[in-house]
């Protein structure tokens, strides 16, 4: 299934769930350098250093540095990886959601 390309499909249709907790976001030299990787939500392998996203208790158990703690919020919907502008339109519909809220 290829999933869905039509940007008010999507977002009619989808469902965002917010996930339980706090996550940051850590480098490191490399993956050798993380006590146990299998606690890693993501990771990505860039030029300088790799970029793992965890549960901010794991990085504060793990002494890992990180400036910023988020929400994570999954949106429950098949789009394609060819879909425009969805991330773009949550985001735009979050920031007035809190705005309103602010």
């Amino acid at each position: 299934m290829s999933g869905e390309k039509d940007l008010s499909i999507l977002l009619q249709d989808m469902e965002p769930v917010l996930n339980a907790g706090e996550y940051v976001f850590c480098t490191a030299e490399d993956l050798s350098g993380i006590p146990d990787i299998e606690k890693i939500l993501f990771f990505f392998q860039e030029t300088e250093a790799v970029t793992v996203v965890l549960e901010k208790t794991i990085a504060d158990k793990w002494s890992l540095e990180y400036s910023y703690i988020s929400s994570w919020i999954t949106l429950n919907i098949h789009s394609s990886l060819e879909a425009v502008g969805l991330t773009a339109a949550f985001a735009n519909a979050l920031k007035k959601k809190i705005s309103a809220v602010m």
